[in-house]
């Protein structure tokens, strides 16, 4: 029993603590002991506390005795992603040039899980500043993917999607300005959401920053977003607070228009077996009477070298400051892609970021003809766990995130799902994108490919997987 309770997901946990078949102090301690055995070779976790998160179990408990819970999430074991602010713990970025402060506050996303009653056990890994889509940093110990350990889990979410896939508990959050929830969910063969922009508060917001859930089951994304989405006043670029019906019912797709985008236009190519794991996808919802029609690729190489041009300056405004014994902390892959930020001009910057608004304009263009777009999440499955991308050039930083980059700067949904797996039992992930602000409706997709697929195959480290 103990050693089922770490891969239970948030809604069977919430069941069993209101029928009293189950403790939050049962499952906790069940998933110390998972993380005892797993986190010495897998490095997930920052800031991991063992004994504060079994004191919150504790007091879930009490609650639960008392048919009392604080909300959807009470006892239902969490994690949190380094660069969300929670009170009284220091915030790396992933970096050893960060000054260790901690935090005066919970920012809102911490705040919400904190407020429903979860229980924070750690938070997570991430590289210097969000900038890689790896689990490499000069602040934390690499972090693997628990599919095979010599491979990394991406990132920039890297120990979210590591300690999700390996059974930490159900609920993890990330962070997404570029891929940075959907990519590592996707080679960890997780639900990963990226929400409309603004859905769920965050402090600092930037422009096409969001923060959601890296998960097992779109269930748990949708109970994860349930209480993400309420409103916060920290943040103004969130949306106007909404009822939206997080119920996680599958969407009926027949006769709905779906673009299948098999070629971006920029950056990597699909290999052949994450192109066939797509189309094969892609017939699922055309089997289900979906109107599946190929789309033609949006990005160009302007508008990803210009997105590169902008982030680089924009990294160097924030690195330049720093003492020179500070900056050499830096991981050397990002400090020398930053400091080709240096030499750009003021129009340089802006054309760069003029990009992005070509990015968001085809989109909107391509959402005048289609209902939503099914892509692969990555154009190949995981790579070296040292490497800091797939290519490892920071001269060719950005070639493999086309496939999500765009609908962060659209502002649009867009979630990964698992869609099979390599000849090398290697996750590859499908991608579902919906029009701006219907976050609920992009789940019900996946939930609905989510059943037609059926179950995929035993969690790394879970009882079925021995």
């Amino acid at each position: 029993m103990s050693a089922e309770l770490p891969y239970l997901s948030a809604s069977e946990m919430v069941d069993r603590f209101r029928r009293r078949v189950l403790s939050p102090v049962e499952v906790c301690d069940a998933v110390i002991d998972h993380i005892a055995d797993w986190e010495p070779r897998l490095k997930a976790l920052y800031a991991y506390d063992p004994a504060g998160a079994r004191a919150q179990a504790a007091a879930s408990e009490a609650r639960w005795a008392k048919a009392a819970p604080l909300g959807p999430l009470d006892g239902v074991p969490v994690t949190i992603k380094d660069n969300i602010a929670t009170k009284g713990v220091p915030m790396p970025l992933g970096t050893a040039a960060t000054e260790l402060v901690p935090a005066a506050a919970d920012a809102p996303p911490a705040a919400r899980l904190r407020e429903a009653g979860a229980v924070i056990l750690a938070k997570t890994t991430m590289p210097d500043y969000g900038m890689l889509s790896s689990g490499l940093s000069s602040f934390h110990a690499l972090t693997r993917n628990p599919w095979n350990l010599d491979l990394n889990p991406g990132g920039s979410s890297a120990g979210a999607a590591a300690a999700a896939a390996s059974g930490y508990g159900p609920i993890h959050l990330g962070s997404d300005i570029g891929g940075s929830i959907r990519l590592p969910a996707g080679w960890c063969g997780l639900v990963g959401l990226k929400p409309s922009l603004g859905r769920v508060p965050i402090d600092p917001p930037y422009v096409g920053r969001a923060v959601g859930p890296l998960v097992r089951s779109v269930a748990d994304a949708a109970l994860a977003m349930s209480v993400l989405s309420r409103p916060d006043w920290r943040d103004g670029m969130s949306l106007p607070p909404a009822a939206i019906d997080w119920q996680p019912r599958p969407a009926e797709v027949r006769g709905l228009r779906v673009g299948l985008m098999l070629e971006i236009g920029a950056g990597q190519t699909p290999t052949q077996e994450v192109r066939g794991a797509v189309e094969a996808a892609a017939r699922l919802f055309e089997r289900e009477g979906a109107i599946v029609v190929p789309v033609a690729p949006i990005l160009t190489r302007a508008m990803l070298d210009g997105l590169d041009t902008f982030w680089r300056a924009r990294a160097w405004a924030e690195i330049e400051p720093l003492p020179p014994e500070r900056r050499a902390r830096i991981l050397p892959y990002i400090l020398r892609w930053a400091e080709a930020g240096a030499p750009v001009t003021g129009v340089e910057a802006v054309r760069g970021f003029g990009q992005t608004m070509e990015m968001r304009k085809a989109a909107a263009r391509l959402f005048q003809s289609v209902d939503a777009v099914l892509s692969p999440t990555a154009p190949m499955a995981a790579f070296p766990a040292a490497l800091a991308s797939p290519i490892d050039d920071p001269a060719r930083p950005f070639e493999h995130i086309g496939f999500t980059v765009v609908w962060n700067m659209s502002e649009q949904p867009a979630v990964t799902v698992n869609c099979g797996f390599t000849a090398a039992g290697l996750p590859i992930g499908l991608q579902i994108v919906g029009p701006r602000f219907d976050d609920a409706g992009v789940l019900r997709l996946a939930h609905a490919y989510e059943i037609w697929r059926g179950p995929q195959r035993p969690w790394p480290g879970s009882e079925a997987a021995r």
